[in-house]
């Protein structure tokens, strides 16, 4: 069991449960789409998102990022940290059928899975000094994964090799980046991923 302040925000109570066997600390429910007409609930996440922050911690389906755009939109200041579960896909056993995309949510994710995207996303590491060059929205253009031709598809394959899921935009990429690479850190794998062909 890991010990976290932060409060995590989870869409579902089978969300809640899953974490609950691997996080001793406040989770809390936006109950689904029900968030969008419960300003109680959304004035308690801005008061949580300027005293402690929050994680954000959402199914990779299209429903799981409106909620997760919706809560960053709702929240103008503050601290918000986004946690990204892979695209798995695959049936929840509670369930009869899969979801309509056919990915599992949090509720599916094993707790390896689990620790693995929150590790990653800086939430159990201790923070160091960090000496590097962040990753900036003009790094992105220049390195093909934003407003250029092919920009979606080699941004697709970053996705995959990251293990990140598929609906994630250029913008919702950068800050993760920022979390796991410098710029040339980024540039190295990109190399490697997108090998220039030889000349001659």
């Amino acid at each position: 069991m890991i010990r976290l302040n932060i409060p995590i925000v989870v869409e579902g109570k089978y969300d809640r449960q899953r974490l609950s066997e691997l996080i001793d600390g406040p989770i809390l429910e936006t109950g689904g789409f029900t968030i969008f007409r419960d300003p109680d609930k959304l004035s308690m996440l801005r008061a949580l998102a300027r005293k402690t922050g929050i994680i954000v911690l959402t199914d990779s389906d299209a429903a799981g990022f409106k909620i997760r755009h919706y809560i960053r939109s709702a929240i103008p200041d503050g601290t918000i940290i986004d946690v990204y579960i892979p695209d798995i896909y695959g049936k929840e056993r509670r369930k009869a059928a899969p979801s309509k995309e056919g990915k599992l949510g949090v509720e599916g994710m094993d707790h390896e899975t689990l620790l693995r995207c929150l590790t990653r996303a800086g939430v159990l590491a201790q923070e160091v000094p960090r000496r590097r060059e962040p990753i900036t929205k003009t790094d992105l253009f220049l390195l093909g994964l934003s407003g250029t031709d092919g920009a979606a598809e080699r941004r697709a394959v970053l996705l995959k090799e990251l293990g990140f899921p598929e609906l994630m935009t250029a913008k919702a990429l950068l800050p993760v980046l920022n979390t796991l690479f410098d710029r040339q850190e980024l540039a190295d794998l990109l190399s490697r991923l997108f090998p220039s062909p030889k000349e001659g």
